[in-house]
């Protein structure tokens, strides 16, 4: 095809006629693989003659194929595509197909560089020495692409020798840039071309910092370059007059880069007293050297700039806002930059963060244009991680929460003296929400929490009559804050003038107001009972309001408000739980209608992970979930009452059954969490239930196989309360043995997939008794293919018992099976069972001792004919073997239990470490180490333990596979027909039938056995006896 025809058929994929667009692609796929395509679309791009909307689609074309086939076989790695990428950069014709072509760059980058593209680097840099400015914008893009193929590499083999290569000239570029005037030709790509520079440092150190990079030959110039952007005015022709596209312009981009490399380096590498020891020895040094000579110069650059800001005299962006609040965050718990910060935090606090929390103008156009979305914004603040207010709560948490002794009355002296100066309504509602971020120190603080139900009845509760709306929401939030932290009433009618404002509230004619009513009700309901007293009567009321607000907003946070009310009024909620489960289960069909159509849209050409994480618009399938879990909360407050756990159970399947068909994977783990919640509790599977167990078997052969984790428990239900449906339909019994079968041997699946495979079978042959016995040979083929096989000790384990469950199904034909798999294997089995039996810890759980002691009581029951003749002079040891088990199983039952009393006592949330919220221990001006801290040790530690791990697997050292059997914890939620069976009785009763058939074996098994074991045995007999009699 020559190249006029190849581009009108590109053209043809942009056709407003969806007919014409799908006639195209499919002729696109069909000469995709032939020779000269890549070569075709390369002249396409690159001639000036073609429209621009069709060298935009072969780009796009061009990327998608190197992403997806460019190392597969047949394709030789085409050295020409190497070879014209750059100059195509450099002559590319806009932005859209500049990002197209750089996205293939960094896909060729990441699979050829070095070993196949030696000369990259040297192109590299030919272009960024170029005199053109368009081949300087191309270097600066391949930098960045460069960088960004090996920016999540923890080996640090590839990315040092690129930085050492790239930034000297990098810096050197953007140096010169800031010294051009913005009235010369070339000032429209800068501050482009100085954005991504900054881009490829930030990206260059999301993990490592090179040794090039810790150089002070590398780390004063770009410290100089970084200061300068972060001072520098803006010109003004520079930037839109608006502050939103403000915020989107190159300079202020730059401006953002430059901060948040800043930030970058003083938190993960330059703080010395917070550096996980695991980094100490490649960073510590620079550490040292980072806070004593670096950080005071951004401290003091950050704080020009942050007065600037507060008198007027500049602008700053909120997302450089965020980033100033983020370092001086970052400065409270070391000595050395709490020192620097200490004199300032009052002025900061009153100038700086607190104007951030106050009802502004632009708080106030949301809140009449879209209060949905105020509600979302304002809930959801503290975790928006580019808001100047959630910068702003950081900041003053990290002061209370670490400098407790200096900073936190101040604060609240603060508050105080703007709350009684005659504040404007926008200043109170700032005071009080700075009450409501301290709120869970001050209730815990000795010399406060005394004095927070006056501050409650003096300014919160006359809030809740208000004339300005924020200011009734939130008195609300304060009051669900200090509730859920522990406030105390002195005075009953103080908490009843409170619980009655608020329950006023819920039908305040604002959104946001009730919203926040809705949060702080459920606070009242689950610590006082006598809110709860007041509020039963109308339950159904608040119930259905909190409905009606989860669909207007589809906040999350309304789901677990859900939760708690169904939960604190069961009983009340009981005779209407089949209309409140329809109701939830409305919601939930559209959230997840409109998740599905949001996965349905066409996915972007270019997707990169920091879009992803900031960008992502997961909302409706988050608040799907959320209203899952609060159906699953439902099902677990009826399971009293199996009639209407029944009805409920009816109006759930459909919403299980429409998640599955439209295979909502996001939303698979909550569905099945309802199946194992529904059959569990009913014992019993109904039929509108079986299309659900077809559902998940065709699922799980196609589009989820990796999900048996989340299947298992439902799927270990059907077998368990299904077996007289299991029984009469082979189709089914296949089924499950395919899933078996499948698990242990598809290659998408590791160890933990086959354990469950492995715990799907032995269901099979624990509860389907006579009726399994055509799949038998099959079962004890695929575990015999795994004998010694896996990477854990766990898998092994798992695949040892399902042969030993097949001898307790049926011990005769599974030593058959053995035989007919390779004649001895019943000897390997044996071998193997045996060295588990007489260890003290390869059977470390309860059921792993009762299965072994009674599969070998299936053994003792064999009559002596049907004993394989390489196993007859083994078989005595089979009682020493049990007895062996018995031994131990006692200190296994004791282990059990302490963990299942554990497990019923819970954890006591309200006994929560003071210590979490105040500091008011040691010195006042030492370092701090809080939970967050000790956390990012945490992290460092296992991070390298991981990475030892993955290199000593890459030169063979790995020693990892050596059993771990203390790794094997019991399962309290596992249950097994084994449970109720007596295992001393059952032994008694099996070595009496091996004694009356066996009687030279019996006579042999009992004369070998020690005077321990023989202890052992009359303890077992004694134990039976008094089980026989009770």
């Amino acid at each position: 095809m020559d190249l006029q025809s190849l581009a009108n058929l590109f053209a043809t994929t942009y056709n407003p006629d969806p007919n014409v667009q799908k006639t195209g692609e499919l002729q696109i796929r069909k000469i995709g693989a032939q020779e000269g395509m890549l070569t075709a679309l390369l002249q396409i791009i690159a001639s000036d003659g073609v429209e621009l909307a069709t060298r935009q689609a072969c780009s796009v074309y061009l990327k998608n194929r190197v992403h997806t086939s460019y190392i597969l076989p047949p394709n030789p790695r085409p050295d020409h595509l190497k070879a014209n990428i750059l100059p195509l950069l450099s002559a590319s014709p806009s932005r859209s197909v500049t990002v197209q072509l750089a996205a293939t760059l960094k896909d060729l980058v990441a699979h050829d560089f070095p070993d196949r593209w030696s000369s990259l680097l040297d192109d590299v840099k030919r272009l960024l020495g170029s005199g053109d400015v368009r081949e300087v914008g191309a270097g600066v893009v391949a930098a960045l692409e460069c960088v960004r193929a090996f920016r999540f590499r923890q080996k640090a083999d590839v990315l040092p020798n690129i930085i050492a290569n790239l930034f000297p000239t990098l810096v050197t570029i953007a140096d010169g840039m800031l010294n051009t005037s913005p009235s010369q030709p070339a000032s429209q790509e800068i501050p482009a071309m100085l954005h991504l520079i900054l881009k490829t440092y930030k990206t260059a150190i999301i993990v490592n910092l090179s040794p090039h990079q810790q150089s002070p030959e590398s780390l004063v110039p770009w410290g100089r370059l970084l200061f300068r952007v972060v001072g520098m005015v803006v010109p003004v022709e520079g930037v839109p007059t608006d502050e939103e596209d403000r915020e989107k312009c190159e300079w202020w981009k730059a401006k953002k880069w430059a901060y948040g490399i800043l930030g970058r380096l003083f938190h993960r590498f330059g703080n010395p007293s917070q550096l996980p020891s695991p980094m100490q020895n490649e960073y510590g040094v620079f550490a040292e050297h980072f806070v004593t000579t670096f950080a005071p110069e951004i401290f003091k650059v950050y704080l020009h700039q942050v007065e600037l800001y507060v008198s007027g005299q500049a602008w700053l962006g909120k997302k450089c806002q965020y980033q100033v609040f983020q370092f001086f965050t970052e400065c409270i718990k070391p000595k050395s930059t709490w020192i620097l910060l200490k004199p300032h935090v009052d002025s900061l606090v009153a100038n700086f963060a607190f104007p951030q929390l106050t009802f502004n103008a632009s708080k106030q156009a949301m809140w009449e244009a879209d209060p949905v979305e105020y509600v979302r914004a304002s809930v959801d603040e503290y975790e928006n991680f580019s808001s100047p207010v959630s910068g702003a709560t950081s900041f003053l948490l990290s002061l209370a929460s670490n400098r407790t002794k200096t900073a936190f009355l101040p604060m609240l002296q603060f508050i105080n003296t703007v709350l009684r100066s005659n504040p404007t309504p926008a200043q109170r509602f700032g005071a009080l929400t700075m009450m409501s971020v301290l709120g869970p120190f001050i209730v815990r603080h000795p010399d406060v929490k005394g004095s927070i139900e006056q501050f409650m009845v003096q300014y919160v509760l006359p809030e809740f009559t208000s004339q300005e709306p924020y200011l009734r929401s939130v008195a609300c939030e304060v009051l669900g804050v200090v509730t859920k932290a522990g406030i105390t009433w002195a005075a009953e009618e103080n908490l009843n003038n409170h619980s009655r404002a608020v329950a006023l509230a819920l039908d305040d004619q604002e959104l946001p107001v009730r919203v926040q009513a809705a949060l702080a009700i459920t606070e009242l309901v689950l610590v006082h009972d006598s809110v709860r007293d007041a509020v039963s009567p109308q339950v159904g009321k608040v119930v259905q309001d909190l409905l009606k607000l989860s669909d207007e907003t589809d906040l999350d946070v309304l789901n677990h408000s859900m939760e708690a009310m169904v939960d604190r009024f069961q009983n009340e909620l009981l005779p209407v739980a089949s209309q409140l489960t329809a109701r939830l289960c409305e919601s939930y069909l559209r959230l997840a209608r409109e998740g599905l159509a949001q996965q349905k849209e066409a996915a972007p050409d270019s997707i990169d992970v920091e879009s992803l994480v900031t960008d992502g618009d997961d909302d409706k399938v988050y608040g799907a979930m959320g209203v899952a879990k609060t159906i699953g909360t439902v099902v677990s407050c009826i399971d009293s009452s199996p009639e209407i756990l029944s009805q409920v159970q009816e109006v759930i399947i459909p919403i299980i059954r429409f998640t599955l068909e439209n295979k909502l994977i996001d939303l698979f783990d909550n569905m099945y969490d309802l199946v194992d919640a529904l059959t569990f509790r009913l014992h019993a599977i109904s039929p509108n239930m079986w299309p659900v167990f077809e559902l998940t078997y065709d699922l799980f052969k196609n589009d989820a196989v990796d999900f048996l984790d989340e299947m298992l428990p439902s799927l270990d239900n059907f077998v368990s309360y299904g077996t007289e449906v299991l029984k009469a339909r082979p189709d089914y019994r296949s089924k499950v043995l395919d899933m078996y079968r499948t698990a242990m041997t598809s290659p998408q699946l590791g160890d933990n997939d086959k354990i469950n495979g492995c715990k799907l079978a032995e269901s099979m042959l624990l509860n389907l008794h006579g009726h399994i016995d055509d799949q038998l040979q099959d079962i004890v083929t695929i575990a015999a293919d795994h004998v010694d096989k896996g990477e854990t000790a766990s898998f092994r384990l798992a695949n040892l018992e399902i042969l030993v469950n097949a001898v307790l199904y049926n011990a005769s034909a599974a030593l058959h099976f053995m035989e007919a798999y390779k004649p001895g294997f019943s000897r390997t089995f044996f071998d193997r069972w045996f060295v588990a039996i007489n260890s003290d810890s390869k059977l470390p759980r309860v059921h792993d001792k009762k299965l072994s002691i009674l599969a070998l009581c299936k053994l003792l029951e064999m009559e002596a004919g049907a004993i394989p003749e390489g196993l007859r002079d083994g078989w005595p040891g089979i009682v020493g073997g049990a007895l062996n088990i018995f031994k131990a199983l006692p200190q296994a039952v004791a282990k059990r239990k302490v963990l299942e009393d554990q497990l019923v006592e819970g954890s006591d949330d309200e006994d929560e470490d003071e210590t979490r919220y105040l500091n008011l221990e040691g010195e006042e001006d030492e370092d701090v180490w809080d939970e967050d801290s000790a956390y990012l040790e945490i992290l460092a530690k296992e991070g390298a333990r991981l990475r030892e791990k993955s290199e000593k697997a890459e030169t063979g050292d790995d020693e990892s596979d050596i059993s771990e059997e203390s790794e094997i914890e019991e399962e309290l939620g596992f249950f097994s027909p084994l449970d109720n069976i007596n295992t001393y009785v059952t032994f008694k009763q099996a070595l009496q039938t091996f004694q009356n058939q066996n009687s030279a074996l019996y006579q042999a098994a009992t004369t070998m056995l020690t005077v321990e074991r023989q202890t052992v045995l009359m303890e077992v007999v004694t134990m039976a006896n008094q089980a026989d009699r009770s």
